[in-house]
């Protein structure tokens, strides 16, 4: 009997070796956590802010450097829109920790290098073979983009597929809490994710992007290479009143150079709305007349 507990003793693992296997264990839940907020598009603030988890605590979990309760991982998890088991890698396959070692990679390169690598990606893995079955509207808010959008979409009978809601769908909140929370970086990961999600889903559909998109040349280049792009375009003038018509009184609160801004930003944006395909300018024309132009613009069997 002697002999027999020395050997069980023997191969039972020490407490060095039971230390270590927690270690590894922490460190890969914190490296699953930090996937799924990255591919969330989230900021360690904005999981914060959501699952009422201390920033603290996030990056001492990330980090694999400190223990966390059970009901803190299941608020983060909630926040992630995870189950529990998927923090513990139970659902996790091999593409999944690859794209872990992927997203450590990419943080370890500088923002400039980080631009080259999406676009050689986009270049490399976004399917662009069917860009004249996907029409894509840019242009600022109150050019038309989401009345000619919806009537065109439904008289083709063609998904109508509006970026602004994909994203605060992706984000689980909407956009002025998204740049309040997390600010322009964050939104622009959760712009990139749902154009990309969108592309993914649809060979026919229309899309209507947020007015500022077209500063990201990635972005753009994108769209010009997936998608007929048009740009909906109408004076300042227009622009300002038929956002206001809509109730929104934003432009105008604090803010007496409103106009003045409008035109500026205008102008620095009109070099990037150029390079649509195709223009469509909406005042001074009727409802009917934009979307004939727009139609006559779009020369592909949409017709289902």
């Amino acid at each position: 009997m002697t002999i027999k507990a020395s050997h069980m003793e023997s191969q039972m693992p020490s407490s060095e070796d039971n230390e270590k296997q927690q270690h590894q264990e922490l460190i890969r839940l914190g490296s699953i956590v930090r996937q799924l907020r990255r591919a969330k598009g989230m900021s360690r603030k904005a999981l914060s802010e959501v699952s009422h988890v201390s920033e603290r605590h996030l990056a001492q979990l990330e980090t694999g450097k400190g223990n966390i309760s059970v009901i803190l991982l299941m608020r983060i998890a909630k926040a992630l829109d995870a189950e529990l088991s998927d923090l513990f890698g139970h659902n996790q396959n091999q593409t999944s920790m690859d794209d872990i070692l992927i997203s450590d990679l990419v943080q370890q390169i500088n923002p400039e290098d980080r631009q080259r690598a999406l676009q050689m990606l986009m270049d490399q893995f976004v399917n662009v073979d069917n860009q004249k079955r996907r029409l894509a509207l840019i242009g600022l808010r109150g050019a038309g983009k989401s009345t000619l959008g919806r009537l065109l979409a439904s008289k083709h009978q063609l998904p109508f597929v509006r970026l602004v809601n994909e994203i605060e769908q992706l984000a689980g909140m909407n956009v002025s809490e998204i740049f309040s929370l997390s600010g322009e970086e964050y939104y622009r990961r959760l712009e990139q994710k749902a154009l990309l999600n969108t592309l993914n889903r649809y060979d026919d559909c229309i899309i209507e992007t947020g007015g500022s998109i077209v500063t990201d040349l990635n972005m753009l280049n994108l769209l010009l290479k997936s998608c007929y792009v048009v740009w909906i375009n109408a004076t300042p003038e227009d622009h300002m009143q038929r956002v206001i018509d809509q109730g929104d009184m934003r432009p105008l609160q604090n803010n007496d150079d409103a106009m003045s801004d409008l035109r500026r930003i205008m102008q620095q944006r009109e070099t990037f709305y150029r390079q649509a395909h195709g223009e469509i300018f909406t005042s001074g024309k009727s409802i009917d007349e934009c979307l004939n132009s727009l139609a006559d613009l779009f020369p592909i069997k949409i017709d289902k």
